[in-house]
């Protein structure tokens, strides 16, 4: 078996147009996967620098294989299954900016760069007012940003043709906002003047970005026979889902720069990330968070078996398709090809996807990913969604704990004070109680839920049949 390098496998020379803030499973899997995918079937041209954002990281790894790797997708494809391994080129270089600070500002003085993407988790995008502009490099990733940004101004003598296209790709909503606003507190903070401050604004762009791809990562059991199959010692395969979307909110003059779309690839440019925020968060994890107490009250484990179930299979079907779905704005068409692509992520046979994991902190996942749906079919429909009002009673009933009728352990985790407050209601053994007690729970609601025009009652009745029936009963009773 051959090491994997430049001597070994052909890696071929681009221009470095591309910083990209982070060097983890997701990036790799995703936005170099994407630009391999570019430079193959348009004239993108383009390789990447890997920085790492934080001290310690992977770049030695990375170096070490001359920046080549393979992304290992898995899943369904209308239908097909799919196992395929790609190797990717697109790194040139990966640079750790606490050993090498020099060469990290020097990024800022080549001509040809254009791109900024990042992805230092959701806590990357902070604020530190310790930062200096004398750091070598400053700690937090804007920091790092502002002092490129800053060198690249000085070096151009503010020429309004060398500004950056910036895409973070952090899972928070409006992303490129909160960016925007961490670099202007960095301008102000180090007094970096209104010049600089006028060619951010002018020649740079910031733009909110939405990432979706599930990425495994590191294929630790498959590792063996992967390498086997490759003939190369990859250290560095990631395994990715093969649904892949990202939506860029910016114009269409950026599109044309960042041609993601001409290589077939989900991609898109859009006046505002807003809809397919909600989009996602209502048809992907809305149906996540139901299914999960319904089918694991009902014997069942995980995702996909749950998907095939004969009957929590319709009822999945049923909260996604007719009950979500009527609650969004996209057009139609799109919305049904959304919830099919979700439904063979759900059904991927490479995931073993166990209900359990989904159940942390339900109730704070229910309040934002289907308490909104729920409110928005009444107010439509003038009438209760049934299927989204049982996975709120499967709840209810899974954080009372004990055992399924199989043995299984029900172990709910949350909030300390929620398990009590679960704790104490179905101490009354009174589901009237219960019910009145949880819908009125201002803090996790927000509101009191019982002023809902019919909620208590339902969700008591549910209650009162899940007790009775059992789970799968009561899901066949609203089918």
């Amino acid at each position: 078996m051959k090491a994997l390098n430049k001597q070994t496998a052909p890696k071929a020379q681009r221009p470095e147009r591309i910083i990209q803030f982070g060097e983890g499973n997701f990036l790799r899997a995703f936005i170099d996967w994407i630009i391999y995918n570019m430079n193959e079937k348009t004239d993108f041209n383009s390789s990447v620098v890997v920085v790492q954002p934080i001290d310690k990281g992977m770049v030695d790894m990375l170096n070490a294989q001359d920046d080549l790797y393979h992304v290992n997708l898995q899943g369904l494809d209308k239908g097909e299954t799919v196992n395929s391994l790609t190797m990717i080129d697109v790194i040139s270089r990966a640079l750790n900016p606490y050993t090498q600070n020099n060469e990290f500002m020097k990024l800022a003085e080549q001509p040809e760069m254009r791109f900024v993407i990042s992805n230092t988790t959701e806590a990357g995008i902070a604020f530190d007012p310790s930062c200096k502009l004398t750091d070598a490099p400053a700690s937090s990733y804007p920091g790092k940003l502002t002092q490129l940004l800053y060198h690249r101004f000085k070096t151009f003598n503010g020429d309004k043709s060398k500004g950056l296209i910036i895409f973070p790709c952090e899972l928070i909503f409006l992303n490129g906002h909160k960016l925007k606003e961490t670099i202007y507190q960095y301008i102000e903070l180090w007094q970096l003047g209104d010049e600089f401050k006028t060619w951010f604004e002018e020649a740079c762009g910031v733009y909110a970005t939405l990432v979706d791809r599930i990425v495994p990562g590191f294929p630790r059991k498959d590792i063996a026979a992967i390498k086997e199959k490759l003939q190369y010692d990859d250290n560095l395969v990631v395994q990715a889902e093969i649904f892949h979307l990202w939506v860029i909110e910016a114009p269409q003059e950026i599109a044309k720069e960042f041609p993601a779309d001409k290589a077939g690839l989900n991609v898109l440019f859009v006046p505002s990330e807003a809809p397919y925020h909600e989009r996602k968060v209502t048809l992907l994890n809305g149906p996540h968070t139901v299914l999960s107490p319904v089918a694991y009250l009902s014997g069942v484990n995980i995702v996909r078996d749950a998907c095939q179930h004969p009957v929590i299979g319709q009822y999945i079907n049923k909260v996604m398709f007719d009950e979500l779905m009527e609650t969004l704005n996209l057009p139609k068409d799109e919305l049904k090809k959304f919830a099919e692509d979700v439904l063979e992520r759900f059904n991927n046979p490479f995931v073993d996807h166990a209900v359990t994991s989904i159940m942390l902190n339900s109730f704070p996942k229910y309040e934002t990913r289907d308490l909104p749906g729920l409110k928005t079919y009444l107010q439509r429909k003038g009438e209760l969604p049934k299927g989204l009002v049982l996975g709120l009673a499967a709840i209810i009933t899974y954080y009372k704990g004990g055992v399924r009728e199989d043995g299984a352990e029900i172990t709910p985790n949350d909030a300390p004070e929620i398990m009590q407050l679960l704790k104490d209601l179905w101490a009354t053994g009174d589901t009237q109680k219960v019910t009145e007690g949880v819908l009125a729970a201002t803090s996790i609601w927000g509101e009191n839920l019982n002023n809902i025009p019919g909620l208590t009652a339902a969700v008591k009745a549910d209650l009162d049949s899940i007790q009775e029936k059992g789970m799968l009963e009561t899901v066949k009773g609203i089918l």
